[in-house]
């Protein structure tokens, strides 16, 4: 199994046959098929909402169609090793585009916020995309009143670009966000 690990952390990334458990059986099987201890996120309603329509309308039909690229196109559970539990997600919006990029994304259980996971676990998914000779540049995007998660991205050296109301859910605003990427070439 692919995994990256991280000084606390281990990153799977799950292919279309994990992301089915998880959609038809729930997130319980999805954590005994990984031989994970059982962890229910607490995350925001909006995450949750968002989760669930990535599950469905993005990462298992993207993994179905692109088998061997999957892990571009997936959710990457964020395992904490210590206690062996899923402790959220992160993950790219496919193979970078024409233009060099793709778009990066996380959620972390509000139990195991303020720690440091998030930008630990960016920072490792950002240094193994970078190994991509075609990937330029991460965009993001995070609500205006996300401190911690603008945080996480300034840490990783992300640089706000601009601002812009997305019209799901409700007219959120959000701050968009860039980073170059300088590829690990040989």
């Amino acid at each position: 199994m692919i995994s990256i690990k991280t000084p606390r952390l281990q990153l799977i990334p799950l292919d279309h046959s994990l992301l089915r458990t998880w959609a038809e059986q729930g997130r319980d099987a999805l954590e005994i098929q990984l031989g994970l201890q059982h962890n229910t996120w607490e995350i925001e309603a909006f995450f949750q909402e968002e989760t669930q329509m990535a599950l469905l309308d993005f990462w298992l039909p993207m993994t179905k169609k692109f088998p061997f690229d999957f892990i571009w196109y997936t959710n990457w559970e964020i395992i904490l090793t210590e206690k062996s539990c899923s402790i959220g997600g992160i993950g790219l919006a496919g193979l970078p585009n024409d233009q060099g990029s793709t778009e990066i994304g996380y959620c972390l259980d509000k139990k195991f916020r303020r720690h440091g996971y998030a930008s630990e676990a960016l920072q490792y998914l950002i240094e193994w995309a970078s190994q991509d000779q075609d990937l330029q540049y991460l965009v993001a995007e995070t609500p205006i009143e996300n401190l911690a998660s603008q945080s996480v991205l300034t840490k990783n050296g992300f640089i706000q670009t601009g601002q812009k109301i997305l019209q799901q859910p409700e007219g959120m605003e959000v701050f968009t966000w860039k980073r170059p990427i300088q590829s690990k070439r040989t």
